[in-house]
């Protein structure tokens, strides 16, 4: 039996019980099989980005979330998007990892879910592409008017989202199993 792979998950969002939060406990439940998922939700706890201990004395949660990510087979961020563009603390987490390779060539899924999130995806696309990870227009995945695609229990309920995320899902795997 093939060991299952390690997948990073990231919820942009500092809220709990946030849409992005709710899809990632759904995406963790349809890649249960599969992947072995770990949720890292603490991006407020980050320190704010300072180059100067960058590379020479990054703080101890900076390093941890570097060596969780260098670990992972692959990483799914699910974000909103804040003021047209991505939350600063998922901005503050790239930052702190543009000096080292842990982002290059990983398979990264990414999903913006928001009232329109069509500024924040296309930034968090340029933003991971520059980083150095590794992404298809099959593994993002923007998803707009999202309060109105998913239930308070965080099921979604509009069919045609519905059917995106599952071949979103669907390629993720396709992605991660193939590095």
């Amino acid at each position: 039996m093939e060991q299952r792979k390690n997948i990073l998950v990231i919820i942009g969002s500092a809220s709990a019980g946030s849409s992005s939060e709710k899809l990632a406990l759904d995406f963790a439940r349809q890649t249960e099989a599969v992947f072995t998922i770990t949720m890292y939700q603490v991006l407020k706890t980050l320190p704010h980005f300072d180059p100067d201990l960058s590379v020479a004395d990054p703080p101890e949660a900076v390093m941890a979330l570097r060596k969780e990510i260098a670990q992972a087979d692959g990483i799914l961020i699910c974000t909103p998007e804040y003021v047209f563009s991505i939350p600063s603390g998922l901005k503050n987490a790239i930052e702190w990892c543009v000096a080292t390779t842990v982002f290059s060539e990983k398979p990264v899924g990414l999903i913006t879910a928001s009232a329109s999130g069509v500024k924040g995806h296309a930034e968090l696309k340029m933003i991971l592409q520059t980083v150095g990870a590794s992404f298809t227009e099959d593994t993002t995945l923007l998803i707009q008017g999202v309060k109105g695609k998913i239930s308070g229990e965080g099921q979604i309920t509009d069919s045609a989202t519905e059917k995106a995320f599952g071949q979103f899902v669907k390629a993720f795997i396709k992605f991660v199993e193939a590095q």
